[in-house]
């Protein structure tokens, strides 16, 4: 079978679909014009049922259904007998939602409590304001921190510390107790009242003694206070270390300290120690206490530079001397015996034709000389 396009133009002519094409074309125009003539209502029909009517606004705008507002009931005011309101809690087996909070809305941290003995330090036994915490290099400092001004009596007179100390509250409590209770009664007993507390030192951040490189004092670490004397309201001043001041005074100041302080150094201990008391709240192990005050005795008094006076017994001064003026004479009076032995004797100065000439003195025979050894 022979399929070529010449044989394929003789079966089947060009003009057949042409003309089919033609009569197609013709049918499509007149269904169209009879669409045109049809009414308004089958047009507004045939428009809504178009899928593309609303997308080019052919149809007419939907009518909105009216809105009806109704007044909305308010709650009651509470009244003034409510309880307060408590914060939701969450239902038991529930967990309440965690509220993270920005940094910026974070509350600021709570100051700490204050300490049980910054509670029993009030205004009735010192005044003493709580300074903030200091942190210094190689563990200097502390906390609980004080600056104790001055301690109250139980006659509400007060002790000036000059200057102010500052100090470990546990410290400055031990120091107004050991004012309050021993110290006070004892300026009675001396006619008058104490005034005054000289601190030699308290808070320095520094080793022990002052020497470069030692261990960390305990006024490094504000537990300890230098004390050098006390001053009374009679103006009259009692150094710790003087030795003037009454042996018993001191013996009864020395018992006092050592039975409230862990470390005392005094007099005696070493040479840093000598013009006043050292005193702190050392923690040692087993509760070991250091006590080391030697309380001189008083130096002796220098006699005046003065001649003794006369005793009693001794004889009158005008009789005194008359017989020493007799013993000179006597005295004189001897001594020319042993010159002549013979009254009117001449002078030996005195010349006379008769004396014979003074003999002339004999040379001395020579002596030889020793011979002084040469060596060559």
């Amino acid at each position: 079978m022979n399929c070529s396009a010449e044989k394929a133009s003789r079966k089947w002519a060009y003009g057949a679909f042409g003309r089919t094409a033609a009569a197609m074309v013709t049918v499509a125009v007149a269904v169209l014009l009879l669409g045109l003539q049809a009414g308004p209502a089958a047009a507004a029909r045939r428009s809504v049922l178009a899928p593309w009517g609303d997308l080019f606004g052919a149809s007419p705008p939907k009518p909105r259904a009216k809105v009806h507002r109704s007044a909305v009931p308010l709650p009651k005011p509470r009244p003034a007998e409510a309880p307060a309101a408590e914060p939701d809690r969450p239902a038991a087996g529930k967990q309440a939602p965690v509220e993270t909070a920005k940094p910026a809305e974070q509350a600021a941290p709570a100051a700490p409590e204050p300490s049980a003995c910054r509670m029993a330090l009030t205004d009735d036994i010192a005044i003493a304001p709580s300074i903030p915490d200091i942190r210094g290099a190689g563990g200097c400092g502390g906390e609980d921190l004080v600056r104790l001004e001055a301690i109250v009596l139980p006659d509400k007179r007060q002790v000036s510390v000059k200057p102010a100390a500052i100090l470990r509250c546990a410290m400055a409590s031990a120091l107004a107790d050991w004012i309050r209770t021993d110290i006070a009664p004892l300026a009675v007993r001396l006619g008058s009242t104490i005034s005054d507390l000289d601190n030699f030192d308290s808070f320095e951040c520094r080793g022990r003694n002052r020497v470069v490189g030692a261990r960390l004092s305990e006024h490094g670490r504000a537990n300890a206070l230098d004390v050098r004397a006390f001053k009374l309201a009679n103006g009259r001043a009692i150094s710790l270390t003087d030795r003037t001041v009454p042996r018993e005074l001191r013996e009864n100041v020395l018992h006092s300290v050592c039975a409230r302080f862990s470390t005392v150094l005094g007099p005696g201990s070493d040479w840093y120690h000598e013009d006043h008391i050292h005193l702190d709240l050392m923690e040692r192990r087993n509760n070991y206490r250091i006590c080391q005050w030697n309380v001189w005795d008083p130096l002796p008094q220098t006699a005046p530079l003065m001649p003794a006076e006369r005793p009693e017994e001794a004889p009158p001064r005008e009789v005194a001397a008359k017989s020493d003026a007799g013993k000179s004479d006597a005295k004189k009076s001897d001594a020319k015996k042993s010159d002549g032995g013979k009254s009117g004797a001449a002078p030996p100065d005195a010349k006379s034709d008769t004396a014979e000439p003074e003999a002339e003195p004999k040379p001395k025979p020579a002596t030889k000389k020793r011979r002084q050894n040469r060596r060559s």
